[in-house]
Formats: structure tokens, C-alpha cells, sequence
């Protein structure tokens, strides 16, 4: 599986949004486009901030992702039907998308487009932001009620797999597997983590996800941005109001949104975040298993940059240290009297 589609610079980059912006396509009244700068941000794609004059003579930014191939395509899809599902629900806390697709004259390009907005560098305050991302999970938006998404959305280059489950327990473990073997593939095999799955899958993902779903509980499925790290949150510039963007959402339980937020190097572990997130939505019952929960959902990110990169040893190795710690810790596994 090859997934990488980042797009190397081309001398026709100009020419490629002057059609992008002609009349018929996503902006057909744009007058004149006025300058085109490139931006710094990611290994997957091309990022342009693209200043136009509109034929009622307005000036306008839009933001503009450029990715090749079919899994250039694919995620730039995700993108846009991810941020969609946000805006729909949350409309003050993602940029509206505009349009997705291919660009005229060459197929194999593909874009994402929404409104420019000036990111003031700050990580948002604990308290607004957590406020809108509290609304967004108590949305339950999920049509059919159950796990999963309609597309495949992706982290970085990394699809995942959001089949539909009805238990949250069935698709965190599909996507744990599908997130293993997209590692594999691209890393190869590691003998340490492959002696500890067996006990992950059998008894520890049982054990802390089970009893949400047992006795009579279960588990909403939310909206979660899916890789809410400090990189993909933003207060913007003027109004301090606290954005996300860059989603790779799914349909989930909503803790699992916390789990990127374990890892120090995401930044939400300083200045009470998760204090600030659980007055709004209580710790899930049964309540004394919350931080081996969101250890579990952790060690999936960890595996994500493990994933997308695979010369970094020090991810895997933290996926392995916690998975080694639960499997040492719940070694029955389920046993219904949780």
C-alpha cells in the first residue's frame, strides 16, 4: 500500500489555481486572482494561501491543500467531509469548507478549499476551547447510531479504516488493527509488540471497553476531530476565538478525542485541559478505569506516528511500554464483574 502524495513543485503551480479559480468551478466569481503564497505545514500536501479579487471588487484569502494520487484524492475527500460533519454541528469552531476535487487539466491533482484565516500561534485557552469541543461530542450525530464514518478519513498519510460497528468495542479494535498493519507494511514486523497483540486484543481492549457497553451502559457515538493535537488547533488572529482544522474524524467514543492529548509532546497535558473538557462531559462509567482508558486510546496515536514515521524509533517503543504495562496489569481480561 502506497500512500504517500506529497506534491513536489511544479512550475505550473500559478497556472493550476488560475483554472482553479475560472469561471464554473468552486469561486466563479472571482475577478483576479492577486497573489499566491506558498505555506509551511505538512509533509502530504501543497498548502497555499490564495489572495483574490472578486468581481463585486471584495478581496478575499482562501486556503488551499493540493495532494496527488488516488490517496491524495481520497484524504483530501476526508478532509472535507470531516470538516463538513464539524461545521454542521459546531459552525464557530472549524473554517467552513468550501469545495473538494480535482483540478481542471490534471486529474491525478486534487484540492481542498476553504477561508484563509490569520492563526494568532497561541494554543487556545482551556476553558473556550474545551467548551466548543464539549458541544461538538454532546452532538451525537452518528444517523444510524453506531461507530465509524462514511468515508475514509485520514491521519496524515495514513487511511483509516472507519468500517461502522455497533459497539465502540468492535471498531476501536478493527481500527487499532488496521493502524498495526499499515505500520508493518511500511516498517516491518517488530518481535517485542507482536508477542504482546495476542493479550491486547484478547484481554485488554475487552476488559477497559466492555464494561462501558455491559449492564446496561452504553456508549454514544460522537463526532471527534480525530487527530486534535497542538498542530491542528488555533486561536485566530483578532478575535481569539479557538478553531480546530486538518480533521480525521469518526464517528467514536468521546474519550477517545483525550487519548492524543496523553502524549506531552501534543501539548494538552499543561494548563488543565482535561479538567476543563470534564466539566462540561463526566468521565465515562465505570469511572475507575478512565486513565487505563485513555492510556489505550493513546498508545493508538502513538502507533499513528510510529506509522507515519517509521525511522523514529521512540514511537513504537511507547506504544510497546504501555501495551507491556496493561497486558501486565489485566491479565484475565473480561470476566463481566467489572
Amino acid at each position: 500500500m502506497t500512500t504517500s502524495f506529497a506534491v513536489s513543485v511544479s512550475s505550473s503551480l500559478f497556472e493550476a489555481h488560475v483554472n482553479f479559480f475560472t469561471p464554473g468551478t468552486a469561486l466563479p466569481d472571482v475577478a483576479e486572482i492577486l497573489a499566491i503564497e506558498q505555506l509551511p505545514g505538512s509533509r502530504w500536501a501543497r498548502l497555499s494561501r490564495i489572495q483574490v479579487r472578486h468581481t463585486d471588487g471584495g478581496e478575499e484569502s482562501y486556503f488551499v491543500k493540493v495532494s496527488l494520487g488516488h490517496h491524495g484524492r481520497e484524504a483530501l475527500k476526508g478532509e472535507f467531509e470531516a470538516t463538513s460533519a464539524i461545521h454542521a454541528v459546531t459552525p464557530d469552531f472549524c473554517p467552513q469548507p468550501i469545495a473538494w476535487g480535482s483540478l481542471r487539466g490534471d486529474p491525478d491533482a486534487h484540492f481542498y478549499l476553504c477561508r484563509y484565516y490569520e492563526f494568532s500561534g497561541k494554543l487556545p485557552e482551556p476553558g473556550p476551547f474545551c467548551e466548543r469541543l464539549a458541544r461538538l461530542h454532546k452532538s451525537h450525530t452518528s444517523a444510524n447510531g453506531k461507530f465509524g464514518f462514511h468515508c475514509t478519513t485520514y491521519n496524515g498519510d495514513m487511511p483509516q479504516d472507519n468500517i461502522w460497528f455497533d459497539t465502540w468495542e468492535a471498531f476501536f479494535a478493527n481500527g487499532l488493527q488496521h493502524v498495526l498493519d499499515v505500520r508493518e507494511e511500511r516498517a516491518g514486523s517488530d518481535a517485542t509488540l507482536d508477542s504482546l497483540l495476542p493479550a491486547l486484543f484478547e484481554n485488554v481492549i475487552p476488559r477497559l471497553l466492555r464494561p462501558m457497553e455491559s449492564n446496561g451502559r452504553r456508549v454514544q457515538p460522537c463526532l471527534v476531530h480525530g487527530d486534535l493535537w497542538f498542530g491542528n488547533a488555533a486561536v485566530v488572529h483578532g478575535t481569539g476565538e479557538p478553531v480546530v482544522f486538518d480533521p480525521a474524524g469518526f464517528y467514536a467514543h468521546n474519550e477517545y478525542e483525550l487519548g492524543n492529548w496523553r502524549p506531552e509532546r501534543n501539548r494538552f497535558t499543561r494548563g488543565g485541559y482535561f479538567e476543563a473538557y470534564h466539566n462540561h462531559i463526566h468521565r465515562t462509567e465505570p469511572q475507575e478505569d478512565y486513565d487505563d482508558r485513555n492510556a489505550l486510546y493513546a498508545l493508538r496515536f502513538n502507533l499513528h506516528a510510529a506509522t507515519l514515521f517509521p525511522d523514529r524509533d521512540e514511537f513504537l517503543q511507547m506504544a510497546v511500554d504501555e501495551i507491556r504495562r496493561l497486558v501486565e496489569k489485566y491479565p484475565d481480561g473480561y470476566t463481566g464483574e467489572e
